[in-house]
């Protein structure tokens, strides 16, 4: 180094320094750059999920509260009610009972506490009058009775008569947890 002129010594010192200032912003402010540039991401991935969270215990309070609305009307409900002697009687009093084809009842599992009863049953040659009839009374929401399906056509025989399928269920506490 002594023997390099004051011009060749300041070269070598600012290609020094050129040096170190490369390995400091290669290894040092790059990384941190990218260090805050991840945990920039991470902050947002978690705020979306925190944000999801949110929104799921929403969901699932509203459906605790449907759940427990659902549970008090099973209980105000008579006891021992059926789905199919439900239809059964409405048929009658609607004046359908002798166009019912067919009741066809089944029985799914809805889960740990409530069970979905379905009947399926088909009208034949009725008036659209005894239909709306039979149909109002049947789909009860106080009783948890609905349509799931309905189809209706024309009557090939009489005229001014209707087919229909309809597809009814209704909501049921399982055995285990059914008040005694």
């Amino acid at each position: 180094m002594k023997q390099l002129t004051g011009r060749e010594k300041r070269m070598v010192a600012l290609t020094g320094g050129a040096l170190v200032l490369f390995v400091l912003v290669q290894f040092v402010v790059f990384p941190l750059f990218d260090q805050h540039a991840r945990l920039q991401k991470r902050l947002v991935t978690r705020e979306k999920a925190v944000r999801e969270m949110r929104l799921m215990q929403e969901q699932f309070q509203k459906l605790h509260q449907q759940s427990g609305a659902m549970a008090k009307q099973l209980e105000q409900r008579e006891q021992g009610f059926s789905l199919f002697a439900f239809l059964e009687h409405n048929a009658d009093e609607s004046e359908v009972k002798e166009h019912v084809a067919y009741m066809k009842p089944s029985e799914t599992q809805g889960g740990e506490l409530l069970t979905q009863s379905r009947v399926e049953m088909k009208l034949q040659a009725v008036s659209l009058e005894q239909l709306l009839n039979f149909l109002d009374k049947s789909e009860a929401p106080h009783n948890l009775v609905g349509i799931s399906k309905c189809t209706i056509q024309e009557n090939t025989k009489e005229e001014g008569r209707l087919d229909a399928t309809l597809v009814m269920i209704g909501v049921d506490q399982t055995s285990a947890t059914a008040p005694r």
